[in-house]
């Protein structure tokens, strides 16, 4: 069968999408992946078949949480923001925000080829809704891939909820409005699977999962991929002393304004420990960390598939990806969260005993020295980390998973090919 893939131009986001577009690939499937065209080269890279499509914009997620503008999805861990009052706002903001930067761009392009090409089934990522508009236009099955937390989910059954509790004439509902008009344009009808999938695949065990109610889940173990990397050669040998991993991720630096802690403070802090500390740190953050305690090895990255198993402990920022990873090792974690699914991960890690957590404005240096402490010297947490591993691992490959996608493909799929 066909599949299309469609993601928006986020290098974070397209990572987790790869080996299940290599799993279909090499079940023998015809895979395609469109993106802004900027995009191709990172597609490329990943030895996939990139589709260009529309013209690019550049995508910033928080442009509308640093202008002020509720962001509905805040909603989702906040009971204080989960009314009507808060939600409306939002929801109309975060509409302009999908509709003009990350979807307008590519809809007109996307929904072309895909009536040209006929996939079978559409993948997309939570904030490509162009690719539901698509895969609509031209009767193809398709489904949410997740890259966390199914706050979009969640936050699009409260928003449903509490709008049919309005009256009559305040339901608005902007998002589903707009991709209804789209259906005007191109022979739908609009559905809410437009914004929740036909199902849902998503990465995580049912341990650290939080379902919407009344979607369809599929679940598949997270498979790491980081782009081109080495293997450095202190990473051969393993370590003399327990390893102590550290990294704030990516985005802190890339996509936002750097890390929520004080890297330097908790370095010192563990300076006094019989430890290795191997901490990612973007080049860009080094020269505000002064002298770098002896213990202490800085890398700007390294492959965290190959370098998790070589540690004792993992100190994070909660990042799916990372915890992922780190999940597949019986590790223990340290969860210092700052924001959207971080603190929802962190809460559940610690409450199956497979680490601890904690705000990242209550990490201190001796907050996070006391609790390595905790995670190397009490044996619960690697027990429960590895009751996690076991867990991770139960779960189906992207290659063992092709076959039920083969299945719900049939189910959903509305133009009666077969293929």
């Amino acid at each position: 069968m066909r599949v299309l893939f469609a993601v928006n131009p986020s290098k974070t986001i397209f990572m987790y999408m790869v080996p299940l577009a290599w799993a279909m690939r090499t079940a023998g499937h015809e895979v395609r992946f469109a993106s802004q065209p900027q995009f191709a080269g990172v597609i490329t890279q990943a030895g996939l078949t990139a589709v260009p499509v529309g013209h690019d914009r550049d995508l910033t997620p928080d442009k509308e949480h640093r202008a002020g503008i509720p962001v509905p999805y805040d909603a989702f861990d906040d009971p204080s923001k989960q009314n009507w009052e808060y939600l409306k706002p939002g929801m109309a903001a975060t509409d302009k925000w999908w509709h003009r930067y990350g979807n307008f761009p590519i809809i007109a392009d996307l929904v072309e080829f895909a009536q040209r090409w006929q996939p079978d089934l559409v993948i997309w990522d939570p904030l490509t809704l162009a690719a539901p508009i698509a895969a609509k236009a031209c009767g193809a099955a398709h489904a949410r891939l997740l890259f966390g937390v199914d706050v979009y989910g969640g936050v699009r059954q409260l928003y449903t909820r509490l709008r049919d509790e309005q009256p009559e004439g305040e339901r608005s509902d902007p998002v589903a409005d707009w991709m209804a008009a789209y259906g005007r344009k191109y022979g739908y009808e609009y559905s809410d699977d437009m914004l929740t999938g036909h199902f849902t695949i998503d990465q995580f065990p049912a341990s650290l999962a939080v379902d919407a109610p009344g979607l369809e889940y599929v679940r598949m173990q997270f498979i790491s991929y980081g782009g081109p990397a080495v293997v450095p050669r202190w990473l051969w040998a393993p370590p003399e002393r327990p390893r102590i991993a550290l990294t704030m991720g990516l985005s802190a630096t890339e996509v936002y304004d750097g890390y929520t802690i004080s890297v330097s403070e908790v370095l010192q802090a563990l300076s006094g420990l019989d430890i290795e500390v191997v901490a990612t740190v973007a080049d860009s953050e080094r020269q505000g960390l002064g002298a770098v305690p002896d213990n202490v090895r800085l890398i700007p990255f390294v492959p965290w598939h190959a370098f998790v198993p070589t540690c004792s402990v993992v100190i994070h920022h909660g990042g799916a990806a990372t915890l992922a990873a780190t999940a597949r090792h019986p590790v223990p974690h340290l969860t210092l969260h700052y924001h959207y699914d971080q603190p929802i991960y962190g809460r559940l890690l610690s409450r199956m005993g497979a680490g601890l957590d904690m705000a990242t404005g209550q990490a201190t240096g001796d907050a996070v020295r006391t609790a390595v402490l905790r995670l190397l010297h009490e044996p619960t947490f690697k027990a429960g980390a590895a009751r996690l591993r076991d867990e991770t691992l139960a779960l189906p490959s992207p290659n063992q998973l092709v076959p039920q996608l083969e299945q719900l493909t049939t189910k959903y799929r509305t133009d009666g090919r077969a293929r």
